[in-house]
């Protein structure tokens, strides 16, 4: 059972989490998220890493290419304006993490069939295409054999 400064610090890091969630496009930086959690830095970074399993830009890179892979399932935009509008700078950067959680690259993504998801609601498609934190590379080798 959490004692209560554990359920007050969890609600802190809900509420920087809640910022993540609702302002993904915009410029955040630790230092925000840390102030929603009336927190320090440091403090704020090691305990969302406990808390959510991935530190706070991971997560808040998890949200962008999440948004990012629903506007190119929609189509009619590029994956310029897509990058922009999730709120990354710089295209390079958005397409090396694009790829490495989601397997494809957003030009290739966003040209894939998308049918499966045509009649599934949002929060479910969301569910279904989820980006994994899996690195791609290590999951291409085989195991060692054991010795």
């Amino acid at each position: 059972m959490a004692d209560p400064q554990e359920l007050t610090n969890l609600a802190h890091l809900r509420r920087a989490r809640d910022v993540i969630d609702r302002d993904y496009a915009s410029p955040i930086d630790v230092a925000l998220l840390a102030r929603a959690a009336l927190m320090s830095q440091a403090h704020f970074a090691r305990q969302f890493r406990i808390a959510y399993g991935e530190t706070p830009y991971a997560y808040l890179m998890t949200r962008r290419i999440e948004r990012a892979q629903a506007l190119l399932r929609m189509g009619g935009s590029s994956v310029t304006e897509v990058c922009a509008a999730v709120g990354c700078s710089s295209l390079g950067s958005f397409s090396a993490r694009f790829t490495q959680l989601v397997g494809l690259t957003p030009t290739a993504y966003r040209g894939a069939s998308h049918a499966r998801l045509e009649h599934v609601p949002g929060c479910i498609a969301r569910e279904l295409t989820r980006p994994s934190r899996e690195p791609s590379r290590i999951r291409e080798t085989s195991p060692a054999p054991a010795t």
